[in-house]
């Protein structure tokens, strides 16, 4: 069912907000601590990581941030679950070489019995323009 609390979706913007900056900043530890155990993570590239193979990248620095914008953002609360949806613009590198451009990203976050957020799941696509034709 789907909750309205305008609380946890600001809790859940906050979270993307923390977990953003981490990113920037290569805070592994925030990470580590937002990652649930049982995480799995769709890259752009179609590879699917682990929290152990995240953690891994970012701490050999196999990925870098060096810019995340994000806008269109949208939570939506299903109980103890929560979707985000929002348009990342990247300056930045991953293990397949660079990573700059607009992406979409579905991000899914679980609330634990202990009442904390932890994402559970992340997928990201890139956004390919498309030029008309006779332009």
């Amino acid at each position: 069912m789907l909750q309205h609390g305008g609380h946890v979706r600001r809790a859940i913007e906050q979270l993307e907000q923390q977990y953003r900056e981490a990113m920037l900043k290569d805070d592994v530890g925030t990470m580590e601590r937002m990652l649930a155990d049982d995480y799995l993570g769709i890259e752009p590239n179609g590879i699917i990581q682990t929290k152990s193979e995240t953690l891994y990248a970012w701490k050999n620095h196999l990925i870098e941030m060096k810019a995340l914008y994000l806008s269109d953002l949208h939570v939506r609360v299903y109980g103890d679950t929560a979707v985000v949806t929002s348009r990342a613009y990247v300056v930045g590198r991953g293990p397949d070489g660079l990573r700059n451009g607009e992406y979409r990203y579905t991000r899914v976050y679980h609330r634990e019995d202990s009442g904390n957020w932890q994402i559970v799941s992340f997928e990201a696509n890139r956004i390919i323009r498309r030029r008309r034709r006779g332009a």
